[in-house]
């Protein structure tokens, strides 16, 4: 059984400390969207070193992935097992690591989930994308900068005629032109899309004469910057708005073969199959960030049930708010089983199905959903001002519901798995 070590406990009350010091200060410039999030993402890499350490575990699997190549190039089967097989033993170290990569994402979760959404998608998506399917000279080049910080990551693939249907009703396309491509096309809703310097971009890969509904997808690794690529303001949202979200325009975008993700045509299909991927990466990051959210309305409505005082009483000893708050704290124990259970997963060298991924990411979002509402109702008026949090909370929780996968996606997964088709 997973549970949290003395050594997490310690490294998550560092976490804390720097929330309360360098975040909570600025929760309403953050909220007004008049404060970007990228300073306060960058200090609080700076301040626990967590730039290096990814560096220094990017740097491990360059390494293995370089040796793989090696041993192709030389005719050999990569980590070939000449005797007999035998079951992989547990790595507590890589549980360890899994847990405390989560740790981050709880805290700053607990504040300012929209943070946490900008930071994860430059640095999980937008550099995981380049890991798994990039060249190894787009390794090199693209990914420590977007470890660091260094750089703003996006990745772009839904459109407007194109959310839940992703690939069915993506229209951009990349057409072949002498030694490179000629991109035009719309996605919208982008995360980080105002402000990235390295773009993940899909598109369909027009070849000419050939039928658009079948054309593979492909992936384009795109600097901000590019000349035709522009980069419209953040939209107005409901929530998550320490997160900049907006659209991008492609007219006539002109990139070279270093461009495409894994610099050959060979192999195309891998686009939509890595996009597929990177789903499931993100649907189970959900679980960590509903965490935070529900352990923070959980904690506020605690106080406030022992210090609000109706009908001389204090309101925590009515029935009706101690179901309530018995309901939120089952809540916090579920989704924190369900990390658990992702750590015990990376310990046996395991990564959650497509499917198991959207079933952790449905729960934890409808159960955040539900216990953000609630707070907000177990603080009655208060509850619907912001300077109670618990209202900044509850418009920022909604978005799980969607992005990522909506719900009737996540549920449509779920039932296509059990039903095999």
């Amino acid at each position: 059984m997973f549970e949290w070590s003395e050594q997490h406990k310690t490294v998550r009350q560092m976490f804390r400390k720097f929330c309360d010091q360098e975040v909570v200060p600025h929760l309403d410039a953050l909220d007004v969207g008049e404060q970007l999030p990228y300073p306060i993402m960058r200090k609080f890499f700076a301040t626990f070193g967590l730039g290096e350490m990814s560096l220094m575990e990017y740097e491990a699997r360059m390494a293995s992935l370089e040796a793989r190549e090696a041993a192709l190039a030389r005719g050999e089967a990569p980590g070939a097992d000449k005797g007999p097989r035998r079951p992989k033993a547990f790595d507590a170290q890589a549980a360890d690591m899994a847990a405390m990569k989560a740790l981050p994402v709880i805290e700053l979760s607990r504040h300012v989930p929209g943070l946490v959404t900008a930071m994860g998608v430059s640095v999980g998506l937008t550099a995981g994308a380049i890991m798994a399917r990039g060249s190894m000279a787009q390794r090199r080049r693209f990914v420590p900068e977007l470890l660091k910080l260094d750089k703003i990551g996006a990745w772009a693939i839904t459109e407007p005629s194109a959310g839940s249907d992703a690939f069915g009703q993506m229209h951009t396309t990349a057409r072949i032109e002498g030694e490179g491509f000629v991109i035009n096309g719309q996605k919208t809703f982008i995360t980080n899309g105002p402000h990235a310097d390295t773009i993940i971009l899909y598109a369909r890969l027009d070849r000419g004469g050939d039928d658009a509904a079948e054309r593979p997808v492909v992936a384009f690794i795109l600097d901000g910057d590019t000349p035709g690529l522009t980069r419209a303001k953040a939209f107005r949202k409901m929530g998550m708005h320490a997160s900049p979200t907006g659209e991008l325009f492609l007219d006539d975008v002109r990139v070279g073969m270093d461009r495409l993700m894994g610099e050959t045509l060979d192999g195309i299909e891998g686009g939509r199959q890595a996009a597929k991927a990177t789903f499931g990466q993100e649907r189970i990051g959900v679980a960590a960030m509903a965490l935070g959210m529900i352990e923070r309305c959980l904690e506020l409505s605690v106080q406030y049930a022992r210090t609000r005082v109706q009908f001389g009483r204090p309101i925590g000893e009515y029935q009706l708010i101690q179901l309530k708050l018995a309901k939120m704290a089952v809540a916090r124990q579920n989704v924190e089983n369900i990390l658990f259970r992702s750590f015990a997963q990376a310990g046996a060298g395991q990564n959650p199905s497509l499917t198991e991924a959207s079933a952790a990411k449905l729960y934890c979002a409808q159960v955040t959903m539900e216990v953000c509402l609630e707070a907000v109702q177990l603080h009655g008026g208060y509850g619907y001002m912001a300077e109670y949090r618990v209202e900044q909370l509850a418009r920022d929780a909604k978005v799980l519901q969607i992005y990522g996968g909506t719900d009737e996606i996540q549920i449509s997964q779920i039932a296509r798995d059990l039903l095999g088709v």
